[in-house]
């Protein structure tokens, strides 16, 4: 799965309350029971999101 690497979310994305959160890049930490993934900008800043809204973030030292 996408554990612990880092993604994007699509525009327009709201968290698991419904509010709007920024574009920007996140750590993807899982996804919960209930199916929301769990993204994290710091140890202080997490957001639940419909995984569906999430984008993948290929890194650039792949060989």
């Amino acid at each position: 799965m996408l554990s612990n690497n880092n993604v994007e979310v699509k525009q327009e994305t709201r968290n698991h309350k419904g509010f709007f959160i920024e574009q920007g890049l996140y750590k993807f930490m899982g996804i919960d029971q209930s199916g929301w993934a769990l993204i994290c900008v710091d140890e202080a800043t997490c957001h639940y999101v419909d995984p569906d809204n999430l984008e993948r973030v290929e890194e650039l030292m792949e060989s």
